[in-house]
């Protein structure tokens, strides 16, 4: 059976263009995923460099066979640290989305379903903290917490909880007076089995296309902290700190060591943001009806 021949990518005959969006942002996302979990083997295998050693000659070198993106000022070469550098990305933004997913969906099913002034006092501070631009708030956590892999993630998640928060409650708060959960409380079920038998399935169908538009969204932040110098430690291979170390030779010429990873974190982007626009079609069955409705078959 063909993927056109799938129900849920039918359109018309073909996959829709939110499916073919999905697909396409599915497969770039996958390039990172398998470099950022293989970069370490390829090194071993003495087909990259190591991304922290800088070479006998340090003079910048544009892109050529020896060298495919050519090296720094600093005498990194920078395709490896630009391999590398997808790596550290993700590992900060998955833990970042993930601390988010953790705290934010308990905290929005047990808000919505109880009501109340738990409810309300949740609500205020969840949207006090939604008010503030993200980058900003960030950046002041990041002078918080330092430096570091699990420190970049806190000061990421925290921006993020409160819309995990708002998406689960407000399901959760329209769906707790259907008439499956009022049965299910009439049978003497407790507040714990109506929250995770029943409540949760039918909140959580958002969350996945909110989480890849968030690690998109992560991406360029932890890009501007690493550019602002409050990213990862030092010489650790990261898009932005790259970027940031660049910036001085740009006038100069040097133009190969700010082009690939700024390619790189917005290529990664494009990946995410095109997964998460599919998903949002293909989680909601609303959106595929309406798609299917308004075209007919020729």
């Amino acid at each position: 059976m063909t993927l056109t021949k799938l129900p849920f990518l039918r359109l018309s005959g073909r996959p829709s263009l939110s499916m073919q969006m999905m697909w396409v942002g599915l497969v770039i996302t996958l390039i990172f995923v398998v470099t950022a979990i293989f970069a370490p083997a390829f090194q071993a295998w003495g087909w990259l460099q190591n991304p922290l050693e800088s070479l006998a000659n340090p003079i910048h070198e544009p892109p050529s066979l020896r060298h495919w993106f050519g090296t720094s000022r600093q005498g990194y070469d920078v395709f490896s640290r630009t391999l590398f550098g997808s790596q550290a990305a993700l590992q900060v933004v998955i833990l970042a989305t993930l601390l988010s997913v953790v705290i934010g969906v308990p905290l929005g099913l047990v808000s919505g379903y109880l009501g109340g002034r738990p409810d309300r006092v949740l609500l205020f501070f969840m949207d006090t903290i939604y008010t503030l631009p993200g980058l900003l708030l960030s950046v002041t956590l990041a002078f918080v917490v330092g430096r570091g892999v699990f420190n970049a993630a806190i000061a990421l998640s925290i921006s993020y909880i409160p819309q995990y928060y708002r998406v689960v409650r407000n399901h959760t708060a329209s769906v707790k007076n259907e008439l499956f959960i009022e049965a299910a409380q009439a049978m003497g079920a407790d507040t714990w089995t109506v929250l995770s038998r029943y409540l949760f399935l039918n909140v959580i169908q958002s969350v996945p296309v909110l989480f890849t538009l968030n690690a998109a969204d992560a991406i360029l932040i932890l890009g501007s902290l690493g550019f602002l110098g409050l990213g990862l430690a030092d010489q650790v291979p990261e898009w932005g700190y790259d970027l940031r170390q660049a910036l001085d030779a740009l006038p100069t010429g040097i133009w190969w060591t700010t082009l690939f990873p700024g390619l790189a974190m917005t290529l990664m982007v494009v990946g995410l943001s095109l997964l998460g626009e599919g998903l949002s079609e293909f989680v909601n069955p609303r959106l595929r009806r309406e798609n299917w409705n308004q075209k007919s078959p020729e």
